[in-house]
């Protein structure tokens, strides 16, 4: 039996689908971890196929390929150190039912293929629809390496007492628990209270490994940890980039302890919203095979906020910067436009669509012959907008970044087919006011890993009243409550699901709160054709929140009786 045992965890970032490349990536943390003499390598959850895959895991050639790979990899462990190895299952009669489809931990050694455990309990909630895809596995067994008893949980099975308990029983000395958890900004600490509570319950250190890197509306960042029973973290990966790290464990009178690992410092607070946006967008363009976006530069906060996360991310050169002016866009809106692209370092340019708009204008008059103008003629000019920028990246190749906040999405302040078309959407999951605070932040911050320039945004833009400049002197307060008030009513129905009559409550007004939620509940069908976009929050638009299109279930405040 061995008293010391070195743990490699190896936090990396899988491109679903691309079975050969994750495996790549994998083989080069397992040479990695030969050479620095690891006993054992830890891999995060369904690495080999990336997480979440979603209905390409019901696909039986995808999971007859993650099988096949996995066979190959554990040959290597005859000579190397052991592998715990994460993916996609088939059911053979030995472990699990035949026909069956698993979520599984294997671990290899000696050349092979020598345990298998399946996840018990599957996350069926928010961004998670595992219940479809998998069968919850047995209870699993504990894992002999070297006289040493391993658990090994997979990610879901921490957050419930039976399965770490239950290894407990079973002799466990170390819980080794591979992960796909997405960034929220609460993360940090749910896991921590999480792995907490394991601790204390089982007195059994745990070694948590999780993915990092963008999968369409989620960011995973790592910010993998080691946790010993009396709460101390002793070894923590960074936040957002991918990681590796060999930790030394050694056995005493009372357990195992970490003797050395990595201290690195994990990221929270507004650095770690822009890192999770910027990782989102980064890998959403560069997994898709772009290389370069572009968007529509108005002058305005959100587009600004945009061009610079994607220049962060991307590099500024590769960020193009399109001002489309009509005939209501102000000289301010022009100068705020050229000057924040030239700040961030991006190549802009300037189409006016004045012509267009006319154009469409003199097609359209003799059908609206005696009506006045309304919005229609105002999201005819955003709709051209969207056509020229379609325009430029279907010749240029350039993905389209489309700009608007959550708050604009929640009540239908957005044109679709206008400013609403594009493929990726970085702002999608912040409200306005947190468009603002991020923007402050970012002008007074440079983090080593950002590529813009030093205060991208100029002041004017932050400090401006909101407008789409669709007509003469707009204001978004002109159809929308303060972004203050409308935010807190939108974080309410959102976020919380509390009843418009506690909305009342807290101070707003019953017409404005009834107004918010009927604008909240229409503009599902805009918000269901919208472009994907990062989560940030606990109830993201389309990953999270799932409301019926079709709804007229209408919150109404109880009438007061004498």
């Amino acid at each position: 039996m061995t008293n010391v045992l070195k743990i490699a965890s190896a936090q990396i970032n899988p491109t679903v689908g691309d079975l050969a490349g994750n495996i790549g990536l994998a083989q080069k943390s397992y040479d990695r971890a030969s050479k620095d003499g690891a006993d054992i390598l830890v891999l995060t959850e369904t690495f080999i196929i990336g997480y979440p895959a979603e209905d390409l895991l019901l696909k039986p050639s995808a999971i007859e390929d993650c099988m096949a790979h996995a066979h190959v990899f554990a040959k290597q462990t005859k000579n190397g150190p052991a592998v715990v190895f994460s993916t996609p299952w088939h059911g053979d009669g030995y472990k699990g039912e035949v026909g069956r489809l698993y979520s599984a931990v294997l671990f290899m050694q000696n050349g092979k293929i020598t345990d298998i455990n399946f996840k018990h309990k599957l996350p069926n909630y928010g961004v998670f629809d595992e219940v479809r895809i998998f069968s919850p596995g047995p209870l699993p067994d504990v894992v002999d390496f070297n006289g040493v008893k391993l658990g090994l949980p997979i990610c879901e099975d921490i957050w419930h007492a039976g399965v770490c308990g239950h290894l407990a029983r079973q002799g466990a000395e170390i819980l080794i628990s591979p992960n796909g958890s997405p960034w929220r900004r609460n993360a940090h600490w749910q896991r921590e209270t999480v792995a907490k509570a394991r601790m204390k319950a089982s007195g059994l250190p745990i070694i948590y490994v999780n993915q990092v890197g963008g999968q369409d509306e989620l960011a995973f960042d790592g910010s993998s940890f080691s946790m010993m029973p009396d709460m101390t973290l002793v070894q923590t990966l960074p936040s957002f980039v991918e990681a590796y790290d060999v930790a030394t464990w050694k056995k005493g009178d009372s357990g195992w302890v970490c003797e050395q690992a990595m201290q690195a410092e994990q990221l929270k607070g507004f650095e770690a919203d822009w890192y999770a946006m910027a990782t989102g967008l980064g890998d959403y363009v560069r997994k898709n095979g772009f290389k370069k976006v572009v968007l529509g530069m108005s002058g305005g906060i959100d587009s600004a906020m945009t061009a610079c996360i994607a220049a962060d991310v991307l590099g500024p050169e590769n960020v193009w910067c399109v001002m489309l002016p009509s005939k209501y866009t102000s000289d301010d809106s022009l100068e705020d436009a050229k000057a924040c692209a030239n700040d961030i370092g991006c190549p802009y340019d300037i189409i006016p669509i004045a012509d267009a708009v006319g154009a469409f204008t003199g097609m359209l008059a003799p059908h609206f012959d005696g009506l006045k103008p309304d919005t229609t003629e105002e999201n005819l000019q955003s709709r051209i907008r969207a056509v020229t920028l379609m325009a430029l990246s279907n010749k240029f190749g350039n993905m389209l970044l489309t700009t608007g906040n959550k708050s604009e999405m929640a009540v239908g302040y957005a044109t679709l087919y206008g400013d609403m078309c594009g493929g990726y959407n970085p702002l999608k999951d912040l409200y306005k006011t947190e468009v603002f605070e991020l923007i402050k932040w970012r002008n007074k911050n440079k983090p080593d890993w950002c590529l813009g320039g030093e205060r991208p945004i100029p002041e004017r833009i932050v400090t401006k009243p909101p407008s789409a400049e669709l007509r003469p002197d707009q204001k978004d307060s002109d159809s929308l409550p303060p972004y203050e008030i409308l935010d807190d009513i939108l974080r309410g129905l959102i976020d919380a699901e509390i009843s418009v009559d506690d909305l009342v409550k807290r101070g707003h007004k019953p017409e404005t709160v009834k107004r918010i939620q009927h604008l909240l509940y229409i503009n599902e069908y805009k918000r269901n054709q919208a472009p994907p976009g990062v989560k940030i929050g606990n109830q993201a638009f389309g990953r999270d929140r799932r409301y019926p299109l079709t709804n007229r279930y209408r919150d109404i405040v109880p009438e007061k009786k004498d």
